[in-house]
């Protein structure tokens, strides 16, 4: 290995070690978008969940984007034809964000200095919980390393997110058991 690959398999082993280290989803996913920005040499990086009702997607992290961009205004499915097709599992690349008819907010974009945005889905299993997405100040073509290095990613951020929610969901089990032992002690 040599070059930007082995870079990327450095990213990655210290992406896993920071998602088995940690049950904070957001530390986690902090450290997921520095991460990916640094390994990819990109202009920012952001990760973003999608809600309950599968309408919009919420910022879960971000990395090299101004807050007037992060306070843009809701990213909602049906107006981002990016995000839709990427959360139906597909890998998404604009060449210009800022004249890209499938990107919800053009004009910001252009403000942001934004022009190549690649985009990935997050899946647990076969369903689609959010996106991860890199965007570069100039145009550019992602080659396959770097998609392959972004998809393993948001594979990463996937693991993490369910890892955290499967700890909630036993916690707030042992939680209740303890509760009801003492009922029981107490009675």
């Amino acid at each position: 290995m040599k070059g930007k690959e082995e870079h990327y398999f450095t990213a990655l082993y210290e992406l896993a070690k920071v998602v088995n280290a940690s049950l904070s989803p957001s530390l986690v996913l902090e450290k997921i978008v520095s991460c990916v920005a640094e390994a990819m040499n990109v202009k920012a990086c952001s990760l973003r969940l999608l809600e309950r009702r599968r309408k919009k997607l919420l910022m879960g992290a971000h990395c090299g984007l101004s807050e007037g961009y992060i306070r843009k205004g809701p990213v909602l499915i049906e107006e981002s034809g990016l995000d839709k097709k990427a959360l139906k599992g597909n890998t998404i690349w604009l060449k210009n964000a800022q004249k890209d008819k499938d990107f919800q907010y053009n004009e910001k974009a252009k403000a942001e200095g934004i022009k190549s945005v690649l985009v990935v889905p997050l899946m647990i299993e076969k369903k689609s919980i959010g996106v991860l997405r890199v965007y570069t100040k100039d145009e550019k073509k992602f080659d396959a390393g770097e998609i392959k290095f972004l998809e393993a990613a948001a594979n990463l951020s996937a693991i993490a997110l369910e890892k955290a929610r499967l700890h909630q969901a036993l916690r707030k089990d042992y939680d209740l058991l303890i509760a009801h032992k003492y009922r029981l002690d107490d009675n």
